[in-house]
């Protein structure tokens, strides 16, 4: 018989970074979710109705993942996936959608990325040498919306730092992001360079800053 204590759930990054980046959204705002870890976050929202997803496809009002019976393939959300719309939403044209974007109403955009710098200059549509369709819809978000929050996990899939003192990859948008969230810590950025904000797990301030490239000063409570 095995009496060997047994391992701790592992946590899933994705969840953790969704699950913190919930709480920056307040009751009322319109939300932008790019493609991928940020359509996790309405999970975590207190009340998923509190808030107003929008989807530059067309869709105010965006809710949960269609479960599979209720599938309709004329409902789709900006990334492909197969979604509803909440009481109260709205299907509008894209002149619609993209004109929220560029008159700055939407309060929130989430998004993931490649690199960030310790200024908020964003790359996330292409790595060189890559097949890229084009940079779609988040170059305006990233330029239009009030706030721009990236989260994303902290290295890459090779091991390597993903918040630069400079990117290297071809820029989205230049010193628009204002909050990193990734799973081991959240971090403001902006003219001043890079402040860590808050310690999420386990790591400490120095594990932090070995697998950050950008140097970053450290807020009280965050130590």
């Amino acid at each position: 018989m095995n009496t060997s204590p047994s391992s701790p759930p592992r946590v899933d990054p994705r969840r953790v970074i969704a699950q913190r980046a919930a709480r920056e959204v307040a009751r009322g705002q319109v939300i932008n979710l790019g493609i991928g870890l940020p359509t996790l976050i309405p999970a975590y929202l207190d009340d998923p109705a509190s808030a107003w997803v929008h989807s530059e496809n067309g869709i105010v009002g965006a809710g949960a993942l269609a479960r599979p019976q209720d599938l309709d393939s004329q409902l789709i959300d900006a990334g492909g996936g197969y979604v509803s719309v909440m009481p109260g939403g709205a299907i509008v044209d894209s002149a619609t959608s993209f004109g929220m974007i560029r008159r700055g109403l939407i309060d929130i955009t989430f998004l993931g990325a490649l690199q960030v710098s310790a200024h908020g200059d964003l790359a996330n549509w292409l790595v060189p040498g890559s097949l890229m369709a084009g940079i779609g819809g988040g170059a305006e978000l990233a330029q239009k919306a009030r706030r721009v929050i990236v989260t994303m996990p902290h290295v890459d899939k090779h091991g390597r730092p993903k918040i630069m003192t400079r990117c290297t990859l071809p820029l989205t948008a230049r010193g628009r992001v204002a909050t990193i969230i990734t799973e081991h810590a959240v971090f403001a950025c902006g003219e001043g360079g890079l402040r860590l904000v808050e310690r999420l797990g386990a790591l400490s301030v120095a594990q932090i800053r070995e697998i950050t490239e950008a140097e970053f000063s450290v807020a009280e409570g965050a130590a």
